[in-house]
């Protein structure tokens, strides 16, 4: 003890503590060196103030002591000559700069060794049965870690068994960072710029989502450890896992123990108790004009209720607090950055790296084969290692026939690979775990049913989620379950125009569309195939040229149990339908690439069909042979068709009626005359929509005669010009969508007979000089979109007997209605879309 703490090495750490903060005040030329070698001093001053640390960490030879008290002299000395170099000699600067830093790692290396060594004894006296292991491994982990690795930045220690993947760094344990990291530069450098800027809002939240297996925990730790990020916040990086199983107690537990001060921890009588003390803590360390700022890092947030669980440990009166989640749930409460995946030039990078591992012999694989396997990967990080590893070593014949597998249906990405499926399965395993969620499971299912790469209409999904699923009509719980699925990042929502309308009818559904990565769509196909083919809920199948799935050998001549069949062809799909057998079918959706389309003979056994969507993604409108075929359908509600020509379709089926469809929607249709005729074969229509129509000069008359009409929605078909005066004669309708007819040059005045109309939309109606004279009298009307309307310099006098109204506009229409206190006013900031050209 003599030695230690009097004696040779005593004695020579003095005099080189002297020494050093003598020369740390009278110059400035070694700044940064000598701020690094502080901290070492620091840390090492620590050790000398208590005797019985220094003993269990020098546990070491007379003559090594020595060595180190030599080493404490000749640190001495430099110090010394440091101080007399002149600023002007940069050379010798540089010189001597090198040497204290190369004098710093040789403390910070001799410390290191016998945290280690002494951590070695510690765990071999547990096989000897020492009763007082336990006590002394918490002194080693909980104080001398604390009290020496926390004060030298540059030190990297190994700790015990549990801690043997992580690096120390500043207050965190920080996971380790995979040899090749793809496509993390950008995001790295994006979300520091949102965690260093000054925020007014206090305590800057930003959450960094993306499905699971694209590395987002990387990207967290790619964080903690960047120069810049270490340099503004220090000591104050705190890195959390929290997982599916949120415990708000352990979390702050691991904040005390990284900050190295788990026994100022009070039992925690709950989570609220746990928080409060949380809260001292960070006020005492960090926040304060002399204090370091904070970053807490809460990494694999699972809860829906994310903005709950992040609320707990927001402390408004903390300034330069900044928290980074990670979570496959998205947030509209906070900062949100949510990451892509990989591009094609990185996906390759790293799919190579997986399969042809540096230094070993493998086989020879052509290009093209590589490239279509990554191209099955679709970007995905987890996947390309995943399926990488599993054609490691494989020759090229492996490679093709897995291909073939896929490409042909036979077998999924999944098949092979449970690692992936498990990993991505997770989110949707959590559905089912959580109350409520049944529907919101199912309705991700369902989108396997649409082809890749393809956008889907909300109001398509609207129209089948509310036969199968008994969702309101109007598309608030469709809208929702869209914006739930996006916020766990199962789909993306696109809308077309983004605003701050609150408006219902005009703010679910219409003008949105859905996109879904390739992957996620793989994974709702696999899981809607686990069951034995004829007792699926979901059929999803794909005919090319003159084939049939094989999985409909043997099931032509029974029953399938399929509420939701899907099937898309190919453009040299020969219309050679099989004979299947749909009794429970209640949608079917036919995706089609060809010029003429015929619909399936098998159709008019589907007795309990509900609803039919008919999507041509070619290049031409594709004209519908067989359309008669429908009449059977007497359950028929709803029907959707996609650039199709219904010219030829519907004035071809003449004589039969559909009695019960109450919804016709039809998209980049050309329509010709097809609808003059609409009242006799859809008698009991109460909705139709017609978007981007490219011919639709003027609304078919024969529309007017559909008494029971309630909606009409004509949005985007720039060629229309005029509504016939018998519009009036629909006393039911209650909406009226004219949204972007930018041909439209003015409404009938018979509007005004319609006395249930309580939405009237003649937004971007850009020809649209005036309003009817006396719109005053439409006394139920209640919500006006006209924003856009520039032609209109003037209203009619009678919009002041319109009580109850509201009127959604931009600035300049907003004019018109200065003079006017009976309506509400809105303005709406807009932001147009076009991600719908795709």
């Amino acid at each position: 003890m003599d030695l230690l703490a009097g004696g040779v090495v005593g004695v020579a750490f003095a005099d080189f503590e002297k020494a050093f903060i003598k020369v740390i005040k009278t110059i400035a030329r070694f700044k940064s060196t000598f701020k690094r070698l502080k901290a070492t001093v620091d840390a090492i001053d620590l050790i000398f103030k208590d005797t019985r640390k220094l003993e269990e960490i020098l546990e070491r030879p007379k003559t090594e002591l020595e060595f180190f008290a030599d080493e404490l002299k000749k640190g001495t000395d430099l110090i010394l000559l440091c101080s007399k170099i002149k600023s002007w000699n940069l050379y010798k600067k540089y010189v001597y700069s090198k040497k204290l830093q190369s004098f710093d790692q040789g403390l910070t290396r001799f410390f290191q060794i016998n945290v280690q060594a002494h951590q070695v004894r510690s765990i071999r006296q547990v096989s000897k049965g020492v009763s007082d292991v336990s006590v002394k491994l918490d002194v080693v982990k909980g104080e001398i870690l604390h009290d020496v690795l926390e004060k030298i930045d540059s030190m990297s220690v190994t700790c015990s068994s549990s801690c043997s993947s992580r690096k120390y760094i500043g207050s965190a344990y920080v996971g380790e960072i995979p040899e090749l990291v793809l496509g993390l530069d950008l995001p790295l450098e994006e979300l520091k710029v949102m965690l260093l800027k000054d925020n007014d809002v206090l305590p800057t939240v930003v959450v960094l989502s993306a499905p699971p297996g694209c590395g987002k925990t990387t990207l967290a730790n790619m964080v903690c450890v960047d120069s810049t990020i270490k340099e503004k916040f220090k000591q104050n990086i705190f890195f959390v896992t929290v997982s599916k199983a949120v415990n708000i107690q352990i979390a702050v537990k691991t904040i005390f123990k990284q900050k190295g001060c788990l026994d100022d921890l009070l039992e925690c009588r709950s989570d609220e108790d746990a928080i409060n003390q949380l809260g001292q803590l960070l006020k005492q360390i960090g926040g304060g004009p002399d204090k370091d700022p904070i970053l807490l890092v809460l990494d694999d947030v699972w809860s829906p209720g994310l903005e709950v669980f992040v609320q707990n440990f927001r402390f408004k009166e903390i300034p330069e607090y900044k928290i980074l989640v990670t979570s496959r749930f998205a947030s509209d409460l906070h900062l949100s950055y949510k990451l892509k995946l990989l591009n094609d030039h990185d996906a390759k990078d790293l799919f190579c790296h997986s399969v042809f591992p540096s230094g070993s012999e493998h086989p020879k694989i052509s290009d093209k084969t590589v490239n279509e396997v990554v191209k099955a990967c679709n970007g995905f990080p987890l996947a390309l290692n995943v399926v990488g590893l599993s054609l490691r070593g494989k020759p090229e014949v492996t490679w093709k026939t897995t291909l073939n597998k896929w490409s042909k249906g036979r077998s999924s990405i999944f098949d092979s690979n449970s690692l992936l499926l498990n990993n991505l399965k997770t989110s949707l395993d959590a559905l089912d775990e959580e109350k409520g969620m049944e529907t919101l499971k199912e309705g991700f299912l369902d989108l396997g049913s649409f082809p890749e790469d393809q956008r889907i209409s909300s109001t398509a999904l609207l129209d089948m989620w509310v036969e199968l699923y008994d969702l309101d009509e109007e598309g608030m719980e469709t809208y929702s379950n869209l914006v739930e699925l996006s916020t766990r990042n199962l789909l993306n929502v696109v809308p077309i125009r983004k605003d701050d309308s609150s408006d219902l009818d005009d703010r679910y559904c219409n003008g949105h569309f859905v996109t879904q990565h390739d992957m996620l769509r793989e994974l709702a196909i696999h899981q809607s195939s686990q069951e034995a083919i004829e007792l699926r809920k979901r059929l999803i199948a794909e005919i090319l040229g003159k084939g049939q799935p094989k999985d409909w050998i043997g099931m032509l001549n029974q029953p399938l149990a399929a509420r939701l069949v899907s099937i898309s062809t190919d453009d040299t799909f020969t219309s050679s339908w099989p004979a299947i057998i749909l009794p429970e079918a209640e949608v079917l959706i036919l995706n089609a690439r060809s010029k003429n389309y015929t619909l399936p003979q098998f159709m008019e056994h589907m007795s309990q069909l509900k609803v039919l969507i008919v999507t041509n993604y070619g290049f031409c409108p594709a004209e519908l042979v067989n359309f008669p075929v429908v009449r059977h359908l007497s359950s028929l509600k709803r029907i959707r068709l996609e650039h199709v020509s219904i010219s030829s379709t519907l004035s071809g089926s003449l004589g039969f009626q559909l009695i019960n469809l109450q919804k016709l929607s039809l998209t980049l249709c050309e329509i010709g005359n097809a609808l003059e005729n609409c009242a006799n074969m859809f008698p009991h229509l109460r909705d139709i929509e017609m978007e981007y129509c490219r011919d639709l000069v003027e609304l078919p008359v024969g529309i007017c005669d559909i008494v029971h009409l309630e909606k009409i929605s004509i949005t985007r078909c720039n060629k229309l010009r005029v509504l016939p005066e018998e519009i009036g004669k629909l006393i039911n309708l209650q909406s009226l969508r004219l949204n972007s007819c930018t041909a439209l040059e003015g409404l009938p005045e018979t509007i005004v007979c319609l006395q249930e109309l309580s939405f009237l939309d003649i937004s971007d109606c850009i020809s649209l000089s005036e309003l009817p004279i006396q719109i005053g009298d439409l006394k139920g009307l209640r919500t006006l979109h006209m924003r856009g309307c520039s032609e209109m310099d003037e209203l009619p006098t009678s919009v002041e007997e319109l009580e109850e109204l509201v009127v959604f506009c931009d600035k300049e229409t907003a004019e018109l209605w200065e003079d006017y206190t009976n309506v509400r006013k809105i303005l709406v900031k807009e932001d147009v879309n076009l991600d719908w050209l795709h």
